[in-house]
């Protein structure tokens, strides 16, 4: 028989393990990244439906405003550019009635975006209740509601909508599928990146294969479903209106669905590039094993492996930018101030991030699915991430101050809470980044004592051949193993493949059981693994930033609101709030208005006081009165309130409890009878 030269496949990698006063600190900052996750996990679970970009800075006639004569029109301003649609905004009278021409029009003018719409002529008195819903710049969908009245309130059946706009069962969807485009772009980009500049051997390795390919089918999959849910995210908010695709269409109009088709067809490029990848460096792996022993032009093959790794890296870059554009053209870094530095930035900072992240979950798989990874490559990511990092800051710290733009919006807005979360996390990911790349500064120290013990590399379970455990022997095991080939040779074929899977299988745990024995690599393992579990809720508030109203946006509309005081916040209200509301229970004597103030109108103890005026203003006792508080926005309530009678015509409750700000629905039952008796609402404003 003749013999084969040995394989000389690198040996694995040996780490020295770290100094033990390193030790105590690593566990604390396991145990913090631990707790933190779990927190903002839960604290995103219960979180609401974010704000939008855009805002509503005022209206003609304003929200519970009493006019004497009915506008001719109704007008709506906001604080950035906004997409309407010709039924965006419904005026309806107390019957629930359109009272609008249903023509929208575009008052924008300057630096002024405003919208309006021609109201019927001849309105008659009462409460109208107007309705709106757009678009912002940045993608998101906005609606609000809010009334006004002609002569006096009145009672209305339009019930103010709770905000399903971007809510409900498909703003849920929707959420999740933008943070699984998130998490799949970093993964495909991240991994890539990690082959091509840190380990290109790892393009042969089957966990890493399966890895990219996991992050390209996550966001083909999310961007596919955004895609679907677009048009009743934006609009009807109805789970069912997704199978009809009847708005599609109009979906494929607008800027966001541009930029959703644009990241299909990139993806496109992606899937190819990605063949061409493991393709290109499979087929120098077979060369590269046909050509061991024999003579070979050694710098004409590192020229040609230059050459298509920089062919590669050029393809790679460009079609990775091209979807990071998708998102920094159609969110945030589209609208507001500065957009022409701003989305390049944008382009920058989510390519940076992928390959922080991304990178660190191909070197996680690598470390728990291949027996052995040069150290060069995890030398050669730790620089990687290390450029990765100062990119992220110094993009980050711009992006920060563009959405902020004040210290005061850092800690008084959502969007400035969030920020300042993320930050800690990004600190704290650095801090485990700093373990990890302490033991990988000694990656290789006791190789040299310890590759002298290592004469035989088992198969793995990668499908790889140099850098990841190999399947040859060396010198001594060349006859044991020619007996064994002669043996099983000898062999019935369906025995001989048993045999060899046994063989396979206990040589792979048994080098398993070598590698989990490693403390120097379980040591990088649970140091990696801590900032992967850190990264995943960095993606996560991530996507809720995306989603969240900018803190400079929000000073900008309570500026608006308060008649251009700089940084000044909405002005609550003085003194008690007084609403009327009139009645008719149907019986003798059922007619009146019920007076009701509430002192000081702001969250905490207020004090209620109701006054029941009969026909010709006299006092009119009755036999009950109950009252009760809704805050629909925030599904709390209705809390119920019943106030005692102090006199004829007059109740009164102390200590009532407001547990947060907003527009709050209050409900009054009036019973002027055993039998006779009416409920009647009215939305009041606290805080």
């Amino acid at each position: 028989m003749t013999a084969t030269a040995p394989r000389l496949d690198p040996l694995p990698v040996r780490f020295a393990s770290p100094a033990p006063r390193a030790l105590p600190l690593l566990r604390a900052l396991l145990a913090a990244a631990v707790l933190i996750g779990t927190a903002l996990g839960a604290l995103l679970a219960s979180a609401g439906p974010a704000a939008a970009h855009a805002a509503l800075t005022g209206s003609d006639p304003k929200d519970g405003a009493v006019v004497a004569t009915a506008p001719t029109e109704v007008t709506l301003t906001f604080s950035e550019q906004i997409a309407m649609g010709k039924d965006s905004i419904r005026v309806l009278d107390p019957s629930g009635e359109r009272a609008d021409k249903s023509t929208v029009r575009d008052l924008s003018k300057g630096g002024t975006v405003g919208y309006g719409v021609d109201l019927r002529p001849d309105l008659p008195d009462g409460t109208y209740t107007v309705a709106w819903q757009a678009v912002s710049a940045d993608s998101h969908p906005i609606s609000g509601a809010f009334t006004f009245s002609v002569g006096a309130p009145s009672e209305t059946e339009v019930a103010q909508a709770g905000g399903q706009t971007g809510g409900g069962a498909v703003g849920t969807l929707y959420g999740i599928a933008r943070y699984l485009a998130y998490a799949g772009f970093t993964v495909l980009t991240g991994a890539t990146a990690f082959i091509l500049l840190c380990w290109r051997r790892g393009a042969g390795v089957r966990p890493l294969q399966r890895l990219v390919a996991l992050g390209w089918v996550t966001l083909t999959a999310s961007t596919l479903a955004m895609l679907l849910l677009r048009a009743p995210y934006t609009g009807s908010g109805r789970l069912a209106d997704v199978f009809t695709l009847a708005g599609l269409p109009e979906v494929l109009e607008t800027k966001t669905g541009a930029a959703l088709v644009s990241r299909l067809l990139l993806l496109g490029a992606a899937a190819l590039f990605i063949s061409v990848l493991f393709s290109s460096y499979a087929r120098r792996e077979r060369t590269d094993d046909s050509a061991v022993g024999a003579d070979s032009d050694g710098a004409g093959d590192r020229a040609r492996e230059k050459d298509l790794t920089f062919g590669l890296a050029v393809g790679g870059s460009v079609v990775a930018t091209g979807i990071a554009a998708t998102w920094a053209l159609s969110e945030h870094a589209s609208t507001g101030i500065q957009t022409g530095i701003a989305m390049p930035v944008d382009v920058l900072h989510l390519l940076a991030v992928a390959c922080w992240l991304g990178g660190l979950t191909a070197l996680l798989t690598a470390l728990h699915r291949v027996p052995s990874i040069e150290a060069d490559a995890v030398r050669r990511f730790s620089r990687t991430a290390f450029i990765s990092v100062v990119v992220v800051v110094a993009t980050g710290i711009y992006q920060s101050w563009r959405q902020i733009g004040s210290w005061s919006a850092l800690t008084g807005s959502e969007y400035g809470k969030w920020l300042l979360v993320k930050v800690g996390l990004v600190v704290l990911m650095v801090g485990l980044a700093w373990f990890s790349r302490a033991w990988t500064a000694r990656l290789g120290q006791t190789s040299d004592s310890a590759d002298s013990t290592d004469d035989t590399d088992a198969p793995d379970d990668t499908g790889g051949t140099g850098g990841t455990g190999g399947t040859g022997g060396t010198g001594g095991t060349d006859s044991t193993d020619e007996a064994h080939d002669d043996a099983v040779g000898e062999m019935e074929p369906e025995r001989a493949a048993q045999l060899a899977r046994q063989r396979t299988a206990l040589d792979t745990a048994r080098r398993k059981k070598e590698r989990d024995a490693d403390p120097g690599r379980s040591g990088l393992r649970r140091s990696v693994l801590a900032e992967a579990g850190v990264a995943v809720v960095v993606l996560a508030v991530t996507t809720v930033l995306t989603t969240t109203e900018p803190g400079r946006t929000q000073e900008e509309a309570a500026k608006a609101n308060t008649g251009g005081v700089s940084g000044a916040a909405p002005a609550a209200p003085q003194g008690p709030t007084e609403v009327k509301l009139p009645f008719d229970t149907g019986g003798p004597n059922g007619r009146g208005t019920v007076r009701l103030t509430l002192d000081p109108a702001r969250p905490g103890g207020n004090e209620l006081h109701l006054w029941i005026d009969g026909p010709g203003g006299k006092p009119l006792d009755v036999p009950e009165l109950k009252v009760s508080f809704t805050l629909q926005a925030k599904k709390i309530g209705p809390l119920p309130v019943t106030p005692s009678r102090l006199a004829a015509g007059h109740w009164s409750a102390g200590s009532v409890q407001i547990p947060m700000p907003g527009d709050w629905q209050v409900q009054v039952t009036v019973r002027t009878s055993d039998i006779d008796q009416t409920t009647i609402d009215k939305t009041v404003k606290i805080g």
